[in-house]
């Protein structure tokens, strides 16, 4: 039996933002062109997270998970629906728009599944207006970049301090 050479798990990679800057600085003023075109939609703050938290989800993309996630429990987000949003889909606790909002940004996430996109565009231009199903993609699309510039530059996330532990 030959023995395979162990996997570098500390392997260094290069900070794609830190080492292009004129380029992620023109990324950034993209997203931010994309969050006001959101705002002007109509979109609010917290379906604009959640659709960021769940491609985020499915980009497996940490760094941006916890960025979005405090990002949605400063806007008001309860834990329960965080917790819940890979299974969107099997609870009530989502409306009309959000779900749709929901299906369109997973469509955009996997474009290579045409039935579930075009199941995803209908269901959105049923509740969601022009702008709407336009700011979504967009959003789609702009999470979808930054995920891929943090999984690939492996950005960490640095924990919180614990909690203090009260005396019992």
């Amino acid at each position: 039996m030959t023995q395979q050479a162990p996997v570098a798990t500390d392997e260094r990679r290069v900070f794609v933002d830190k080492q292009t800057p004129g380029a992620y600085k023109a990324f950034v003023a993209a997203a931010e062109s994309v969050r006001e075109a959101a705002a002007a939609a109509g979109l609010d703050r917290l379906l604009v997270e959640l659709v960021n938290i769940r491609v985020s989800q499915l980009n497996a993309c940490a760094y941006c998970l916890s960025l979005h996630t405090r990002a949605a429990l400063r806007a008001g987000e309860t834990t329960q629906r965080l917790a819940v949003l890979p299974a969107w889909r099997d609870t009530e606790l989502f409306t009309a728009r959000e779900r749709a909002a929901l299906a369109l940004a997973e469509a955009t996430t996997r474009p290579a599944d045409a039935a579930a996109q075009s199941a995803a565009y209908a269901q959105a231009r049923g509740v969601l207006s022009d702008d709407e199903v336009s700011a979504v993609i967009w959003v789609a699309i702009s999470i979808n970049a930054f995920n891929r510039v943090s999984v690939l530059s492996k950005h960490p996330v640095r924990g919180a301090a614990p909690a203090p532990v009260s005396p019992g």
